[in-house]
């Protein structure tokens, strides 16, 4: 019998943090949220329809420049409908990023679909798209439009990057490569509101995009995500399929399976407060980034986090990386430590090639997000970080570094 872990609120990305630890990333409440919220009350405009869901899909189609968008209860739930709406069925393979948060490749295995995990790229730590095009040109065949995988017969049909960490994939390139092999492209945006690539905004290249609003990411709405189309028909199928597909609402008529995946009014009154203050909390970001990255430049114990070429990054969550050489086990005692001093620090994601879950699936010559994942660490980087908690933060990582013995 599986054993369940016990998790703690603190456990949770996006909590409050205990009283002396400067959390990873927490949100920051400040704006109109209490009065969105209150007119929701006032007005019982309360569960998945309302002004606020209208206004928040409308502002963020703006923002992101997208022609729709569409609300819904999480990240993971824009990505599954996003997979259902290009069309992605049982058995058919999706290419998708190895360093990741498991959600993207969770939602490819709920269409019972394939994940075909791609290595990360060491210069950028996005997905490394020279892999992808090697992938293709080696390990796939076509027939006519469709492309598929020498080794499983299975046919491919999409391609899934993250844009993790704040930072960018490069996205032309992996939009030209889905067009050459008539591949679609749903872009993950969850961590990369406000990153712009060769001055538009990620998660407007493919098909569809989506983000995220869970409590730890730039702006919240206390969970929520969001999908992003340019094309109307993949737009209005989403709607259909996230309010339970109902072909007439009167008479309970449904010829398709749905999902009950809206935002509730609530949660969209205080994503459209959030989407108030974005610029505000990314220039935040940013500056916090370029405190980290002067503070850091010079220690010769880790390596500052990069800029891909032609980003314009949020730094969602400054990461860095510990010496080469690093062991997984020492890297676990330096986050232990850090913790130890009330600084709330995380790895990067697992590696998910290697996750019990996911150990049958193909993996395409992976080896950097090995490395990365072994090294990485993610420092408090929450918009409303102090200035004197981030030099604690900076202190504290040099303090343990330069103590080996103690590691």
């Amino acid at each position: 019998m599986h054993t369940l872990p016990v998790v703690t609120f603190s456990d949770e990305p996006g909590a409050p943090s205990p009283d002396g630890l400067i959390p990873l990333s927490v949100p920051e409440i400040r704006g109109n949220e209490w009065k969105y919220v209150k007119e929701c009350l006032d007005t019982g405009w309360v569960s998945s329809v309302g002004p606020f869901v209208e206004r928040f899909e409308r502002e963020m189609a703006t923002y992101v420049g997208a022609n729709y968008a569409v609300a819904l209860i999480n990240g993971t739930a824009a990505l599954h409908t996003a997979l259902k709406v290009i069309g992605i069925e049982p058995n058919d393979e999706v290419i998708v990023s190895n360093l990741t948060f498991v959600a993207p490749v969770n939602a490819i295995r709920y269409c019972q679909a394939h994940p075909v995990l791609i290595d990360a790229s060491p210069a950028t730590w996005q997905m490394d798209v020279d892999k992808v095009e090697r992938f293709l040109a080696q390990e796939c065949y076509t027939e006519g439009k469709a492309c598929y995988n020498r080794r499983t017969r299975r046919r491919v049909r999409a391609i899934l990057p993250v844009h993790i960490l704040g930072l960018a994939c490069e996205i032309d390139r992996i939009v030209e490569l889905a067009q050459r092999y008539g591949l679609l492209v749903v872009e993950d945006a969850a961590e990369a509101l406000g990153v712009r690539f060769r001055g538009r905004h990620v998660g407007t290249f493919g098909d569809m995009g989506i983000f995220s609003f869970n409590g730890n990411k730039v702006i919240t709405a206390g969970g929520g995500g969001m999908l992003v189309t340019n094309n109307r028909r993949y737009a209005e199928y989403a709607r259909y399929l996230t309010t339970q597909a109902k072909d007439d609402a009167l008479e309970y008529l449904h010829n398709e399976i749905g999902y009950n995946y809206r935002l509730s009014n609530i949660q969209a009154a205080v994503g459209v407060a959030q989407l108030e203050r974005l610029d505000e909390f990314v220039s935040r970001k940013k500056a916090i980034a370029r405190a980290y990255h002067q503070a850091l430049y010079d220690f010769h114990a880790v390596a500052t986090m990069p800029t891909p070429p032609h980003c314009e990054p949020t730094y969602w969550l400054y990461s860095i990386l510990l010496s080469p050489g690093t062991t997984l086990e020492r890297r676990k005692s330096v986050i232990q430590h850090l913790q130890n001093k009330g600084i709330g620090a995380r790895p990067l994601w697992h590696t998910i090639h290697d996750l019990p879950a996911y150990r049958d699936c193909q993996g395409y010559q992976i080896e950097n997000s090995v490395h990365l994942y072994e090294r990485g660490v993610s420092l408090p980087s929450s918009v409303g970080l102090a200035p004197g908690d981030l030099e604690k933060c900076v202190a504290g990582l040099k303090e343990i570094l330069s103590k080996n013995s103690a590691i």
